[in-house]
C-alpha cells in the first residue's frame, strides 16, 4: 500500500482476533490514541489510502483491517461466522492484541457495511469505545420486524439484498467479470460499463479488481446473508443508545445513505453527535472527497479529546 512519506512507521501485518487472522495496515506510534477503521462492501483496508496517512501524521495510531471474508484476511466457509457478534469482536479483538497493544478503547470509524458494524460496536461493547463515526450509513434505529420480511415489503423480491441472500446467486454474477462488477459500483452502483469515476485512478482500481478476482466475493456477501440472524440475536439493542461522541457524514448524492432515514440518528445516540454533508459526494465518499472527510474527521477527533 502506498502512503505518504510523513508516517513514521507503516506495515501491513497479520493479526490473530477472534479465531481469525487479518491482515492489517498499521500507521503511526503504538502507545498514542488508537483508531480503527472498518471498510465497507466491496472494498478492502485499502479504501482508507487517504485517510491513514492523515490521522498518523497527526498523531493517532491507525489500524485498517482488510475485513473477515476480504482481501488478505480469513474467510471462513459457514455462512453464520459473519454474524454481528463476530464482525463486532474482530475489530475489539484488534486492541487486545500485539498491534493495539492492550488498549482500553479506540475511536471507530466505519464506512458503508463498516459504519453499520462501527455503530453495533458502540452498543454492543461500550466500554471498549471512545468515540464512533459512520460514513455513508448513519445510526440506525433496531428494526421491528425481521430485515428481509420489511424488504420484501417494502422493495419486492427484486430487491438486491434479498437477491443477496441465496448462496452461490449473487457471487456467481459479480464475479463473471470482476472488473465489470467493481466498476460498477465505483461509477455510481450503475451499470458496469460506465468510465471510471476520476476519483480513482487505473492503478488503484486494479488493485480491488486484482484482489476480488482472487477472493471472489463470498466472504462479503456471507455479511448480507446474516441480517436476519443478526436481528434475532440482539434484541438488547431494542431501544439501546450509545452515549459516546459521534459522528455521520453523508454524501448529498449518496444513494445508500439518505434512505436510511438519518433523522432517526437521536434514537441511537445519546450523547454529543455531528452530522455533516459533503455537497456533490456519492457513496464512496472518503474517496471521492478525501481532503474533506480528512477535515471533519480531524476536527471530530480534536472534539473527541476534549470532551
Amino acid at each position: 500500500m502506498c502512503l505518504a512519506d510523513g508516517v513514521r512507521t507503516t506495515a501491513e501485518r497479520f493479526v490473530d482476533t477472534n479465531g481469525v487472522r487479518l491482515r492489517v495496515v498499521e500507521a503511526g506510534e503504538r502507545g498514542a490514541p488508537l483508531i480503527v477503521l472498518a471498510h465497507g462492501f466491496p472494498e478492502l483496508a485499502y479504501s482508507w489510502r487517504h485517510q491513514i496517512p492523515v490521522l498518523a501524521d497527526a498523531g493517532y495510531h491507525v489500524l485498517a483491517p482488510d475485513q473477515r471474508g476480504y482481501g488478505g484476511s480469513s474467510r471462513p466457509d459457514a455462512v453464520e461466522d459473519y454474524d454481528i457478534h463476530a464482525l463486532t469482536g474482530d475489530i475489539v479483538g484488534l486492541l487486545d492484541s500485539e498491534v493495539g497493544g492492550g488498549a482500553e478503547q479506540a475511536v471507530f470509524i466505519g464506512h458503508d457495511w463498516g459504519a453499520m458494524l462501527v455503530w453495533h460496536t458502540a452498543l454492543l461493547h461500550p466500554d471498549r469505545v471512545a468515540a464512533v463515526a459512520g460514513l455513508s450509513v448513519p445510526p440506525i434505529p433496531r428494526a421491528r420486524s425481521r430485515p428481509t420480511q420489511r424488504w420484501r415489503e417494502k422493495f419486492g423480491d427484486d430487491f438486491y439484498m434479498l437477491r443477496f441472500q441465496q448462496p452461490g446467486v449473487a457471487e456467481a454474477d459479480m464475479e463473471a467479470d470482476v472488473a465489470v462488477t467493481m466498476r460498477g459500483m465505483f461509477a455510481g452502483l450503475i451499470a458496469g460499463d460506465a468510465p471510471l469515476p476520476d476519483w480513482i485512478s487505473s492503478e488503484e482500481f486494479d488493485h480491488y479488481v486484482d484482489e476480488f478476482s482472487r477472493t471472489g466475493f463470498t466472504g462479503a456477501l456471507n455479511w448480507y446473508r446474516n441480517y436476519d440472524r443478526n436481528w434475532a440475536s440482539t434484541p438488547e439493542l431494542a431501544g439501546a443508545q450509545t452515549a459516546v461522541p459521534a459522528l455521520f457524514v453523508g454524501g448529498t448524492e449518496d444513494p445508500v445513505g439518505p434512505t436510511m432515514n438519518p433523522a432517526r440518528a437521536r434514537e441511537v445516540v445519546a450523547g454529543p453527535y455531528t452530522e455533516r454533508w459533503i455537497d456533490g459526494a456519492g457513496h464512496w465518499v472518503q474517496q471521492e472527497r478525501p481532503d474533506e472527510v480528512n477535515r471533519i474527521l480531524l476536527a471530530f477527533l480534536r472534539e473527541v479529546q476534549q470532551h
